[in-house]
């Protein structure tokens, strides 16, 4: 049986764990050559070695996203792998709790701390999405899927500039999408909602009770449920589909 991303280039950033390891894991099972990417090599070269014993086929690759050239790098090195990117995944973030503002209000936020957020959150997936859509552009068209969140579509406390930043990256998402589609370039975002990964763990010990009271599925997400939405996203499937963010969050936005 042939898989939906069958024959397919990929690029995965931020696929060192969670999300991004999850969905490495599911391309590869629908035949996808996968490109994953980390800033944390060892958290790379570990999902390649799951894809590879899974029967697929990986490189790992690290880097900054919130480097230019380095960003260039990475996509030059998919391209001398594969010869094109089919498919991109642009997953890599980071939580307040990692900028040393888990828990903070808004006035509460160090310079230093809202500067770390928006360049990874924000900068990051613009400096993917350039390069890429370069590539994209040279070969003909693909498809750029961007983690956005269900903080991107509203306001939550303790979170402003992780906020903001998943704003921005729905922003780019909708705008890239009109800019391209002529160019048979499809750009959309999943937005998750609370999901079982490292990320999460500091806001679930201080507000889990709290969260879970307001998803109407009453549990966390996994991550497996995100990448089954990015594989649609970026399989012919979703064909006539861009410029969309699509919450994958247990009713959460339902209510």
């Amino acid at each position: 049986m042939v898989g939906l991303l069958d024959g397919k280039s990929a690029l995965i950033t931020g696929g060192g764990g969670g999300i991004g390891r999850a969905t490495s894991l599911i391309f590869a099972r629908e035949g996808a050559r996968l490109a994953v990417a980390d800033a944390n090599a060892n958290a790379a070269a570990e999902t390649v070695a799951l894809v590879n014993k899974a029967g697929g086929q990986a490189i790992a690759l690290s880097g900054d996203v919130t480097d230019s050239t380095a960003v260039q790098a990475m996509m030059q090195a998919v391209i001398s792998a594969y010869g094109r990117i089919d498919c991109a995944f642009n997953n890599a973030g980071i939580a307040g709790y990692q900028v040393n503002a888990g828990g903070k209000r808004t006035h509460e936020w160090a310079d230093e701390s809202f500067d770390r957020m928006v360049d990874v959150n924000l900068k990051g997936v613009f400096l993917c999405m350039k390069h890429e859509l370069v590539q994209m552009l040279a070969q003909g068209g693909g498809v750029i899927v961007n983690t956005g969140s269900i903080a991107g579509l509203i306001g939550l406390p303790t979170s402003s500039v992780y906020v903001a930043a998943k704003h921005g990256v729905l922003g780019l998402t909708k705008t890239a999408a009109l800019e391209y589609a002529q160019d048979h370039i499809r750009v959309n975002a999943v937005c998750p909602g609370y999901i079982e990964t490292v990320m999460t763990e500091d806001t679930m010990r201080r507000r889990g009770e709290e969260l879970m009271g307001r998803v109407p599925f009453g549990r966390m997400g996994k991550p497996e449920e995100i990448g089954e939405m990015v594989l649609f996203l970026c399989s012919d499937r979703s064909s006539y589909i861009t410029g969309g963010c699509y919450n994958v969050d247990g009713g959460y936005m339902a209510i």
